[in-house]
């Protein structure tokens, strides 16, 4: 069936609860997964959240030290399932499009992830990441609420 899973994650609960289901599904088909975290650019964070008052090396030294630790407790839930993991930041990439890329770039065949992120106004504007990969994706999408 799928031998090597993508799981996204920005770290949010509903989030790890996805990347604990793509966990078990990958232990219980004994494949291999991916854990996508996706940095939005800078000049997304400053139009989309307005400002935030500190240049763009101050973000993404924030940012991949944000990743990191969202990335590194995915790998600890797949290290104790015994499920071989990859990690993979994808930095200055829009959600959905890195989520995307990561898959393609691995040669993933199901996507995993929760089935929302964004809120309010920046859900409005932005749309729903999980709507936009799996409209977009060439190959299947398993959404955890």
């Amino acid at each position: 069936m799928f031998q090597h899973i993508l799981i996204a994650t920005d770290g949010s609960e509903l989030a790890e609860r996805a990347a604990s289901q793509g966990i078990a599904l990958a232990q219980r088909l004994k494949a291999k997964i991916t854990v996508v975290h996706a940095t939005d650019p800078w000049v997304a964070v400053v139009a989309g959240d307005a400002a935030i008052g500190f240049p763009s090396r101050d973000y993404d030294e924030s940012a991949a030290k944000a990743a990191a630790a969202i990335l590194a407790r995915a790998a600890d839930k797949a290290k104790a399932a015994d499920v071989p993991c990859t990690l993979v930041h994808m930095k200055d990439s829009f959600s959905a499009d890195g989520i995307l890329a990561a898959a393609k770039e691995h040669g993933c065949d199901l996507i995993v992830m929760g089935s929302h992120g964004r809120r309010g106004l920046a859900k409005l504007l932005l749309g729903s990441v999980a709507t936009r990969v799996l409209t977009l994706s060439p190959v299947p999408v398993l959404i955890c609420r």
